[in-house]
């Protein structure tokens, strides 16, 4: 396995999981159930967060993908990064909400 193989696997993975875990319903709505039952705690607002569940789920995918304590940690830091990158670019490509979108009209 290359490097950039590595790297990218984990990126894609990481923002995969995170982004179930924090935005998703899931299958048969486990996720949102899973959700609800962690309520406003501190594991409720880890998954609010996705810069935070990054750090976390990025946690395993470097012990999986990392072969030595330094690259582990390097990875770690890389794939939260990454997962990050990948998600703001991905809420910049989504429409607005239409409660949010300017009317075209004046009232007289």
């Amino acid at each position: 396995m290359t490097d950039l193989y590595r790297l990218l696997l984990g990126v894609l993975c990481v923002w995969r999981i995170t982004h179930l875990f924090q935005a998703e319903d899931g299958p048969w709505n486990m996720v949102a159930r899973i959700r609800r039952a962690a309520g406003d705690g501190q594991f409720g607002r880890l998954l609010d967060c996705f810069y935070c569940l990054s750090l976390w789920v990025a946690v395993l995918f470097a012990w999986l993908i990392g072969s030595t304590v330094t690259e582990r940690v390097l990875l770690w830091l890389a794939f939260s990064g990454g997962a990050i990158l990948a998600e703001q670019g991905a809420m910049r490509s989504r429409p607005e909400p239409a409660s949010t979108v300017q009317a075209n009209y004046k009232e007289d």
